[in-house]
């Protein structure tokens, strides 16, 4: 459900941003980062958790912040589209940052033996059906004539050609399938959705949860704060026009093989 300022914010010729798993690591590094410019009017922040004590915010930022809550399933996310149909036409930013690679039940598999049908219906769910259905859901919501660019969260091991070290079964797979889809979504927005440009992003290896139990074996000055990555991705967004094709690139705006 919205807060209550989710029907209070105003409007007019804006540019907002919207900001889909808003309580991770990298997607409340992306709050922070379009609450800070200049150039987004609002940020409307989805997520499954409820709204963070934002009290120690400057009162400009949080004037700015609409929170709205989401459960992630089709009928919860299909309310949240509702609900941001008045502002159809208005957002310039979009990410999509949901992903799974572990949890308390499951870890990436190193051999064939430890592929688990309930683990790769959980990751699939997580890394590509719920970005799929935002896709399908939002698209009444992005399409106008504002320039909108939808960067979601991919992976470098999502990439087939560049896959030398195998494992890590659903990971690689959801994220490979996401890509896909992501394509297809691409070529029916460039035809009925022009102002609309698709971004498959790596990130990098981020500080965040996600990453924390392989951060040992990552190389010196490679293991990025979600800060910086926001600020690399809002950049890398801000350089790109919608094109009617899906970019594919990490954190430093390189070009990823599929």
């Amino acid at each position: 459900m919205c807060d209550k300022r989710g029907c209070e914010v105003i409007m007019q010729d804006n540019h907002h941003a919207l900001i889909l798993g808003a309580s991770g690591g990298l997607g409340a590094a992306l709050v922070a980062q379009f609450l800070a410019d200049p150039t987004i009017t609002n940020v409307f922040a989805v997520s499954s958790q409820v709204r963070p004590d934002f009290s120690a915010m400057p009162e400009g930022l949080k004037s700015k912040l609409v929170w709205i809550t989401c459960t992630y399933n089709e009928v919860s996310m299909a309310q949240v589209a509702d609900q941001l149909t008045p502002y159809q036409g208005q957002f310039s930013r979009v990410c999509v940052c949901h992903g799974l690679l572990h949890s308390d039940t499951l870890w990436p598999e190193k051999r064939l033996e430890d592929i688990n049908a309930d683990a790769l219906h959980e990751v699939f769910q997580s890394n590509t059906v719920v970005p799929t259905l935002w896709l399908k859901l939002l698209f009444k919501v992005l399409k106008g004539s504002t320039p909108c660019v939808v960067a979601t969260l991919s992976a470098r091991v999502g990439s087939i050609g560049d896959n030398r070290m195998g494992g890590w079964h659903a990971y690689r797979a959801s994220k490979a399938a996401l890509n896909m889809v992501l394509k297809n979504m691409a070529i029916e927005y460039a035809r009925r959705a022009k102002n609309v440009k698709l971004m498959a992003f790596h990130p990098g290896t981020t500080d965040t949860g996600l990453s924390k139990p392989f951060q040992a074996s990552v190389p010196s000055g490679k293991l990025f704060t979600p800060e910086f990555v926001a600020s690399q991705l809002s950049n890398i967004m801000s350089d790109v026009e919608p094109d009617g094709l899906l970019s594919y690139v990490d954190w430093n705006g390189q070009t990823i093989d599929w």
